[in-house]
């Protein structure tokens, strides 16, 4: 523990006499507060688990993952921390189980972490260390296979994508990310749609759009036959196809290029 000012070392005495605390505990929470009495206060008193040893325990194998990684200039783990702790968990950092963990982590912006945001991914994960953390990747990995935990990842992905203040997300931002996740889903015009963005599309891409191509890719992936039957016996049949797809899949203005774009292309 660093030495402590004598206003640090009287606030911990105050603290531990007012709330009956360990000298660990008290010493964690007014850490947490910038040494505030109050606000350390309100601290403990709004996590009543840090009064228990093993929150405590628990705590400080935390922090010490987050100080192991944590920026020298900001109290984040930033680009390099973030490429470290790849390394020890044997990912490379462009891996999707990395979009898995900062989903855990509720994480709100990508190439990096807060302290708090760290807590709650271990804690969702329910691991305490990196060795931990590492022994969780195939997890990870099979959740992607889950449709209600992909979906939650894929719309979660535009917010922690997308720059602060904005509220459209770069296209080639959101081309690398559909390449990503889609890899996962293997839809087969997942080429068109990116030849139609780059060539007649051209725009950033709103949330609306980025939610709708999940329904849009889905509904494609389950009739991967019908596209590929379609394909071959010629326009009649793309005709049916095209126009038996859910009405409000193809009621975005941007969809209904691309279907036509995809029609002109292979008939």
């Amino acid at each position: 523990m660093d030495i402590l000012t004598e206003d640090q070392r009287e606030n911990l005495e105050r603290f531990m006499d007012v709330t009956r605390t360990c000298e660990d505990l008290a010493t964690h929470c007014l850490s947490i507060a910038n040494w505030n009495l109050e606000e350390a206060c309100d601290v403990l008193f709004a996590n009543p688990r840090l009064r228990m040893p093993k929150s405590l325990e628990r705590q400080k194998k935390y922090d010490a993952v987050y100080e192991t990684y944590q920026d020298d200039s900001v109290d984040l783990i930033l680009a390099d921390g973030i490429t470290r702790l790849c390394d020890n968990i044997q990912v490379d950092p462009q891996d999707i189980v990395m979009l898995v963990l900062a989903w855990h982590m509720k994480a709100s912006t990508m190439c990096q972490f807060s302290k708090q945001e760290l807590v709650d991914g271990f804690e969702s994960l329910g691991i305490e260390t990196v060795e931990q953390l590492k022994e969780k990747i195939p997890f990870m990995r099979s959740e992607l296979e889950d449709s209600h935990k992909f979906r939650q990842i894929y719309n979660f992905a535009f917010d922690w994508c997308k720059d602060k203040g904005q509220k459209v997300l770069p296209l080639d931002t959101a081309l690398e990310m559909w390449k990503l996740l889609f890899a996962q889903k293997k839809w087969p015009l997942l080429d068109d749609w990116f030849q139609f963005l780059q060539g007649k599309h051209n725009k950033a891409i709103s949330q609306d759009l980025w939610s709708q191509t999940l329904e849009f890719a889905t509904v494609n992936k389950n009739r991967r036959n019908e596209i590929e039957y379609v394909t071959c016996v010629g326009c009649s049949q793309a005709c049916l196809f095209l126009f038996t797809l859910p009405f409000a899949l193809v009621s975005l203005s941007c969809h209904a290029k691309f279907l036509n774009f995809w029609w002109v292309k292979n008939f």
